[in-house]
């Protein structure tokens, strides 16, 4: 039986996800520059991968505006007014740059020529994100503590794996576990069912770790934390 979550929002999951933006948009623009003209079989796997990316923060992005902003906006008051609508803004910005990648993206995966302006996209994009998810830390995640439960927090989660197969989940977890501490982990998983407990840390490493062969060309690319 998994335990019963109370209390207000443990915001500390927010850092595992935004360490792993940091870590993994910063590598897009390079690994885009490093495919050889030409080389499909090379931007198959890099187009892939910034695919799942792309997805993984979409979804994250969209659970903090049927989740957070709604929430905040009603209980937060003054308090939280003029940030949050910086934030739902700093989304907006978001995607459409992904929205632009979405555009560009299957042209290069399918040739492996033209790189630049897609490496040019995401150069924007990680700026913005940076800011945006630095912004949050500083601004909203003080505010989710006071005004969120633990229970709708929690929500975030939930539309994340909802949003993705069962056969992508344990990559998904596995990017975000990379550089988390194992309390964290613990504390994400506990209301998950046991099998859920018990295999996740087991099996996500191990997938992270045979993705970033592929894709970095090491199972321990460069943390951020």
């Amino acid at each position: 039986m998994s335990k019963q979550v109370q209390g207000m929002a443990d915001v500390r999951d927010m850092y595992m996800a935004h360490n792993m933006f940091r870590r993994e948009f910063s590598l897009v623009p390079g690994l885009l520059r490093g495919v050889p003209e030409g080389d499909t079989r090379r931007s198959e796997v890099v187009g892939g991968h910034i695919d799942l990316l792309c997805r993984i923060l979409h979804a994250h992005h969209e659970g903090e505006d049927m989740v957070v902003w709604p929430r905040l906006h009603e209980r937060a008051g003054t308090e939280a007014a003029k940030i949050v609508s910086t934030m739902e803004g700093q989304h907006a910005t978001i995607e459409k740059l992904l929205t632009r990648v979405e555009d560009l993206l299957p042209a290069w995966q399918a040739t492996a020529r033209g790189p630049r302006e897609l490496a040019d996209v995401f150069e924007e994009l990680y700026i913005a994100l940076n800011e945006h998810m630095t912004m949050e830390e500083n601004h909203i995640l003080p505010l989710a503590e006071k005004y969120i439960t633990e229970l709708e927090w929690r929500e975030l989660g939930g539309h994340g794996m909802d949003s993705f197969s069962k056969s992508e989940l344990p990559l998904c977890f596995g990017l975000v576990m990379y550089e988390t501490d194992p309390a964290v982990i613990k504390h994400v998983l506990e209301d998950k069912p046991l099998l859920v407990r018990l295999l996740v840390p087991r099996i996500a490493p191990r997938k992270f770790a045979a993705h970033a062969k592929r894709v970095h060309g090491t199972a321990t690319p460069a943390r951020v934390s």
